[in-house]
């Protein structure tokens, strides 16, 4: 299976020579967290499970010394991989992930599958809409839950993280992409978290300059061109990646990842949890 994107066409010819595949659809709406699961079961993929970004891909246990950890904080390595077998999904599954939404949150579940040591995962380029324009059908059933893999360990993590405090002891010394949208990032607006502004030292790469007007990701040339300047002769392993809550951050270590340039690291709690303590710096404009 072609690795991180799979075009709507090579998908169809997996599903129709009934190549083991697992498709996962992970369609969400930040607004309205209720939308994404009810239009899975408007339509979704043949076969296509649903993961739920509150539910599936977060969890919002308090932490255990009160600590705001961000609006998604990440499971447990083995809670995700007990997810994944209720679904099917086993160390060497090949698993397609999708959303409706140009990847935003179909990047997230591609990353985590790969925090977990998850290899044959691939993003479905252009999402629901390029299956639909390739002439791929929908279904309104969903399959069955399936405990096929109910011994699923998580192996050792293909890619690297790093918490507030260790990151906030490294800033000048990394390079620290932001995905949000520029109002949000320079400070104008915050609709979602309660200050407003950025990281000291940030820089803004809102997370869809990675797509096309179809909604596909540009070709790996034109965001290796887009990412390297941010580089700045830095290899990818010095570049920090986050957003608002460590979901949007995903679609640009993707983009890297497309572009040839894997090894950078996530900031899971993202902005809503660095701005959660007033104890640490901010920056405007």
């Amino acid at each position: 299976m072609p690795l991180p994107l799979i075009g709507a066409a090579a998908l169809r010819e997996r599903l129709d020579a009934g190549a083991p595949t697992v498709v996962v659809d992970t369609s969400f709406d930040l607004a309205d967290p209720a939308a994404g699961e009810r239009s899975y079961r408007e339509g979704h993929l043949p076969g296509a499970h649903y993961l739920h970004l509150d539910r599936d891909l977060a969890d919002h246990t308090p932490a255990a010394d009160g600590r705001f950890r961000g609006r998604h904080p990440l499971p447990a390595r083995e809670a995700f991989a007990a997810t994944l077998a209720r679904i099917g999904i086993g160390p060497t599954t090949p698993v397609v992930v999708y959303d409706r939404q140009g990847a935003m949150f179909a990047a997230r579940a591609w990353w985590m599958l790969r925090w977990l040591g998850h290899r044959e995962v691939a993003v479905l380029d252009g999402g629901l809409a390029a299956w639909l324009a390739a002439g791929g059908g929908l279904v309104t059933d969903a399959p069955a839950a399936s405990a096929a893999h109910p011994a699923y360990a998580p192996a050792t993590s293909l890619v690297p993280t790093v918490d507030a405090n260790a990151l906030q002891a490294a800033l000048g010394r990394v390079r620290l992409i932001d995905a949000r949208a520029p109002e949000r990032f320079r400070g104008d607006v915050e609709p979602l978290d309660p200050v407003a502004g950025h990281i000291p030292g940030a820089l803004n790469r809102p997370f869809k300059d990675n797509l096309d007007p179809q909604g596909r990701f540009l070709a790996p040339e034109a965001l290796r061109t887009a990412f390297l300047p941010l580089l700045a002769g830095r290899p990818p392993a010095e570049a920090v990646h986050q957003c608002g809550s460590g979901v949007t951050a995903c679609h640009n270590l993707l983009a890297m990842e497309i572009a040839g340039l894997p090894g950078a690291v996530l900031y899971p709690g993202s902005w809503s949890e660095w701005c959660a303590d007033p104890a640490r710096p901010v920056a405007r404009g």
